[in-house]
């Protein structure tokens, strides 16, 4: 059985068509979840990239692995990893795209890594990606369109049509399905950069979305006079916010679907590479994203939350070895840490025994999950148990109750409604059993308390921080 695994930066769990999405156009990933498994219930355990990809690759929780925070500088745990068992049981294990690692020539396992890391030149490597451009005329022009890798303003891909990552990404991934070892299995880890931004896709991607109109949002009970720190993660995240107008919004929001949209197509080149090989009828294709994006909603953008637009993922498990259960959709608890197992498992290979994760296919169900993300004033926890979800500020004291059955959207905080007192403190003290590493100052006589002091000098009002130029 031969596996190809599908991996996107800031893609939500809710955009995809055959989810119920009114906007978005996700025809390739449609069909995958029609004729193989939907997990609906999958969470980024820690919603920023580094830490969630070590999840991908591990099997390990936060907590295990060492990063809550997004430290680019941490070597990978000394484990097995997903590639590494792999490639130790026979396959022939190859990765193009991100792999967000450290040092960024760091196989983890693979036997082959064509890297494409986002312009990251202060590691001091040239990806694969930037050398290309080199060769096709293009050199230090990645990012000559001007967007910035963490903001929200967005404009056409300013180079030809196969320079732009996402087709890059996905031509290479088809010359090493053709030059694979055809003696081995294959495992294919295509790891987009996309939809994170810069926000340019291609100039006809973005034309699919010009009649969208701005869909208004419910009302919330919590966003627009909240509490410390979430008043600051609303200033401080890619933003502030205040620098984007409606129509600033609404143009973001027509180009990140627009780069789904380009990527879901790119995907069918991948398997009609598998089909023109004969490799298809053989392979198992699983696409997941490394967290969210809130895109706006409740006034926030980017990840490092815990509301569902940023915290909960695709899944999709599809292909001929499961076509007795397609279009399933399984509704049990799964975290980025159960990929691991359950390829493992897809492939008859022994889990190794460090592994945290569990077999969403052969495996028991959770009961709960737990969450965790960056330290100090803005660290954030989650708890849930599939339909409510407690997501906990400590500054402040600050504790959030969503019914995830009836209230979806998160427009509605119950931690203050006596009828949901018994669920907040199930909730509460699964959390409360979770924290480690110093959170533990937050809980006094078995009760959460958090802790209060000065709100931090905020960041200056327009940040570049992050802005690329000529490479």
């Amino acid at each position: 059985m031969h596996i190809l695994l599908i991996n996107t930066a800031h893609w939500s769990g809710s955009l995809l068509g055959a989810w119920g999405h009114p906007e978005i156009r996700t025809p390739t990933l449609d069909i995958l979840a029609r004729s193989g498994i939907s997990f609906t219930r999958c969470y980024s355990s820690c919603p920023v990239c580094i830490p969630a990809r070590r999840s991908q690759m591990t099997g390990l929780f936060p907590k295990s692995h060492g990063d809550r925070v997004y430290s680019d500088r941490m070597p990978m745990p000394q484990v097995p990893t997903l590639a590494s068992s792999l490639a130790d049981n026979g396959y022939h294990a190859v990765a193009v795209g991100k792999l967000h690692v450290y040092p960024q020539r760091d196989r983890i396992g693979f036997h082959e890594v064509i890297l494409s890391e986002e312009g990251r030149i202060q590691f001091g490597v040239t990806d694969d990606y930037e050398s290309w451009l080199v060769e096709q005329g293009f050199a230090g022009q990645a990012f000559t369109h001007a967007m910035s890798n963490n903001q929200y303003y967005t404009r056409p891909w300013h180079l030809p049509e196969h320079a732009h990552p996402t087709n890059w990404t996905t031509n290479q991934a088809m010359r090493q399905i053709k030059r694979r070892d055809p003696t081995k299995n294959l495992f294919l880890y295509v790891s987009y950069t996309q939809p994170h931004p810069p926000l340019v896709p291609l100039e006809i991607y973005q034309d699919m979305y010009t009649d969208l109109e701005p869909t208004a949002a419910l009302p919330d009970n919590w966003s627009q006079d909240p509490p410390e720190p979430i008043k600051s993660l609303q200033r401080d995240l890619k933003g502030p916010l205040a620098l984007y107008d409606a129509k600033d919004r609404l143009a973001a929001k027509k180009a990140f679907y627009a780069l789904c949209t380009q990527i879901d197509h790119q995907i069918r080149l991948l398997i009609g590479t598998l089909r023109e090989e004969g490799l298809l009828d053989e392979t198992v294709i699983i696409f997941s994203s490394d967290h969210g994006d809130m895109l706006f909603n409740h006034d926030l953008v980017a990840k490092r939350v815990f509301y569902e637009e940023a915290a909960r993922v695709p899944l999709l498990i599809s292909g001929l070895p499961l076509a007795e259960r397609a279009g399933q959709r399984d509704l049990r608890l799964a975290c980025h840490e159960d990929i691991m197992p359950t390829i493992l498992g897809l492939c008859g290979i022994a889990t190794p025994d460090h592994v945290e994760g569990l077999d969403l296919l052969n495996g028991p169900a959770r009961d709960k999950l737990f969450g965790e993300i960056s330290e100090g004033f803005l660290a954030t926890r989650m708890a849930t148990d599939q339909r409510y979800k407690l997501i906990y500020y400590p500054f402040n004291n600050i504790r959030q109750l969503f019914d995830l059955e009836n209230d979806p959207g998160e427009n509605n905080n119950l931690a203050d409604d006596p009828a949901y007192s018994h669920v907040l403190e199930e909730l509460s003290l699964f959390l409360i059993d979770n924290l480690h590493s110093g959170d533990e100052k937050y809980v006094e006589n078995g009760r959460l308390v958090g802790f209060t002091g000065e709100v931090p000098r905020p960041h200056s009002p327009i940040s570049l921080a992050g802005q690329r130029g000529l490479h």
